[in-house]
C-alpha cells in the first residue's frame, strides 16, 4: 500500500485517474476545473489506483474511493488523513470541501463541519478561522423592531456607478444596507483593490456597512463556478450552496431581510444565481431585483465594458461610468492594469 503524488500533467497518468473517478460518477474534468488542482494523491494497493484525492489551494476536489467491504472506511480516512497533511505543511490551515450529498458524514468523521446541503451536494469546512470566527467579526447595528436591513454581495470589479446606484436604491427600502465585497483574488482588481474603491464610492453613505465576504459569500471556495467555466448543473448546485450559507448563517447574524441583486442582461452565470437566489432564499430572504442603471447611450453600466475601455485606454469614455474615486484610483494605476491585462488576466465575463 502506498500513496503518491500524481503527475496529471502525463496523459496516461490523467487518463487512470479520471477514468476511476468516472468510475464513481464524478464526470466534470473540463480544462478549468483540472488546470486549478495543485495537488492530487493516489492510494495503490497491488498497483491498482484504490483512492485518489486533489485540492485547489485549500479547496479538496475529486475524492474518489472504492471501498473495502470489511472496512468501508479505512481507504476514505487514508486519503483525505494524508492530503490534510499535505496541505497543512503548505500552510493551508481553513480547508473546504463540495462533495456529493451521500459523502458528507464520512468527511465529518474526519473532523469536517457541515456549512450548508442540498439534494445535491454538502459543502463542509475544517480547521481555523472558520464560520463561527467570520460571523464574530461582523459589525452590528442597533436591533429595532421596526427596523429593516438589506444585503448585497459584489465583485466590484471595479466598482461603478452602477454599482452605487444599487445601494442607493437599497438604503432607499432599508436602514441599513450590508455590502460584501467578494473576497477572491480572481479579477483585474485585487481583493484589496476592490474593497478600497467600494469604501471610497460609498464614504457619504453611512448606512452602507462595506466589508469583505470572507470565504462564505461568492468566494472560489463557495462559488468556484462564478470564476470559472462551468456548464449550468455545476453552476446551479454550487449557487444553491452559496445561497443557503447566506441564507441560514450569514443573514441572522447581521438580520437582513432584505437581499439586493441588479438584473442581468450580461452574465449567463450571474442571471443562473440571481435566479437560484430568488428560489431558495424566502421566506427568511426576500430577494429584490433592481433593473441596472443605463449610461446615455442606454447601455446597462457594467464593470465589464469598464475593463474593455482600460484595455483600450479609453479614459474619456470610462469617465462617466464610475464614482470620481474609481476613475482616479484606474488613471494612477492604469499602466500597472494594463500590465495585469497583457499578462493574461481576463477582463470578459464576471
Amino acid at each position: 500500500m502506498a500513496i503518491v503524488e500524481l503527475n496529471l500533467q502525463l496523459s496516461d497518468v490523467k487518463n487512470s485517474w479520471q477514468q476511476f473517478l468516472e468510475e464513481r460518477g464524478i464526470n466534470n474534468f473540463s480544462p478549468a476545473e483540472v488546470q486549478q488542482l495543485d495537488l492530487t494523491l493516489g492510494l495503490y494497493e497491488d498497483n491498482q489506483l484504490v483512492a485518489t484525492a486533489s485540492a485547489a489551494h485549500n479547496v479538496i476536489k475529486y475524492v474518489g474511493v472504492c471501498q473495502l467491504d470489511s472496512t468501508p472506511g479505512a481507504r476514505f480516512n487514508q486519503i483525505i488523513s494524508e492530503l490534510t497533511s499535505r496541505l497543512y505543511q503548505r500552510q493551508f490551515f481553513h480547508l473546504f470541501v463540495f462533495t456529493k450529498i451521500q459523502y458528507s458524514s464520512s468527511f465529518q468523521h474526519v473532523g469536517f463541519h457541515e456549512l450548508a446541503h442540498s439534494h445535491q451536494a454538502a459543502f463542509l469546512e475544517t480547521g481555523t478561522p472558520d464560520i463561527h470566527d467570520y460571523l464574530d467579526q461582523l459589525p452590528q447595528v442597533k436591533s429595532l423592531p421596526t427596523q429593516k436591513i438589506g444585503g448585497i454581495v459584489m465583485n466590484a470589479n471595479p466598482f461603478t456607478s452602477g454599482h452605487r446606484y444599487l445601494v442607493e436604491q437599497a438604503l432607499q427600502q432599508c436602514d441599513y444596507v450590508y455590502v460584501f465585497v467578494v473576497n477572491t483574488d480572481a479579477s483585474l482588481f485585487s481583493t484589496a483593490e476592490r474593497l478600497q474603491l467600494v469604501q471610497a464610492g460609498l464614504q457619504d453613505l453611512p448606512h452602507a456597512i462595506v466589508i469583505s465576504g470572507g470565504d462564505y459569500m461568492v468566494s472560489y471556495a463557495t462559488f468556484p463556478a462564478y470564476f470559472l467555466k462551468s456548464d449550468q448543473n455545476t453552476t446551479e448546485y454550487q449557487t444553491t450552496l452559496d445561497a443557503h450559507i447566506f441564507r441560514d448563517l450569514i443573514a441572522p447574524a447581521c438580520q437582513i431581510t432584505l437581499r439586493f441583486v441588479g438584473t442581468e442582461p450580461l452574465s449567463p452565470t450571474t442571471a443562473i444565481y440571481n435566479r437560484v437566489l430568488a428560489e431558495e432564499l424566502p421566506p427568511q430572504v426576500t430577494l429584490k431585483v433592481i433593473e441596472r442603471k443605463q449610461d446615455q447611450q442606454q447601455k446597462v453600466i457594467s464593470a465589464s465594458a469598464v475593463r474593455q475601455m482600460i484595455a483600450q485606454n479609453n479614459l474619456k469614455e470610462l469617465k462617466s461610468l464610475v464614482p470620481i474615486s474609481t476613475y482616479q484610483f484606474i488613471k494612477d494605476n492604469l499602466k500597472q492594469l494594463q500590465v495585469r491585462i497583457q499578462k493574461g488576466m481576463k477582463i470578459n465575463g464576471n
